[in-house]
């Protein structure tokens, strides 16, 4: 079952360029909405753009995430460091439990 069929969107969010967001789509042949942020103002609104390390350097970056926002504008459920192999699968599953709920 697509997203679309569930009634849901999905965009993608992240600090790279609109230019970059074109070529990333188009390489990956991906069908969502992809929103530059290059200032980091929803990233920090959503508490994703945080402090990381590797190999023993600190660095600001985006923790992958996935929100599922209502259609009130309410976050229902949300993965932090998110891993995307069966990812999307996961959160099919919890959105038809809450679909299912209502």
């Amino acid at each position: 079952m697509e997203f679309e069929t569930m009634n849901a969107v999905v965009i993608g969010v992240s600090p790279d360029s609109v230019k970059s967001h074109q070529s990333f789509a188009e390489r990956h042949q991906l069908q969502v909405m992809l929103l530059s942020d290059p200032d980091h103002t929803v990233l920090e609104q959503y508490g994703v753009w945080q402090l990381k390390k590797m190999y023993g350097r600190e660095y600001y970056g985006v923790v992958r995430s996935t929100f599922l926002i209502n259609p009130e504008g309410v976050i229902v459920h949300s993965w932090r460091n998110v891993k995307v192999k069966n990812h999307v699968n996961i959160v099919k599953e919890k959105l038809q439990e809450l679909q299912k709920e209502n």
